[in-house]
């Protein structure tokens, strides 16, 4: 995915991408105006974790547009099993 955002960032001077985990960021703190996740937060377990991280690096005003299913419950073992919930 870094191959093809940098691809796309060709030109672009104000774009950075770097590669880390959503759970322990390799950005500093109030670092960001935007993050981005599509289909991140979703995986991670502990998204309360995961979104006390993007408050930190994020500037005030900062904004963080996703596409993720973001839940607070448990999933059931017989969902996560279940492909067809997961894929469309």
């Amino acid at each position: 995915m870094l191959g093809k955002s940098r691809a796309k960032a060709m030109g672009a001077s104000n774009i950075e991408f770097r590669e880390g985990l959503i759970e322990e960021s390799p950005i500093d703190d109030c670092w960001a105006d935007v993050v981005i996740s599509s289909g991140v937060i979703n995986l991670c377990p502990d998204k309360q974790h995961v979104f006390g991280e993007i408050e930190w690096v994020l500037r005030p005003g900062g904004t963080l547009p996703f596409a993720d299913i973001a839940n607070g419950k448990s999933v059931p073992a017989s969902a996560i099993a279940n492909i067809d919930l997961w894929t469309s």
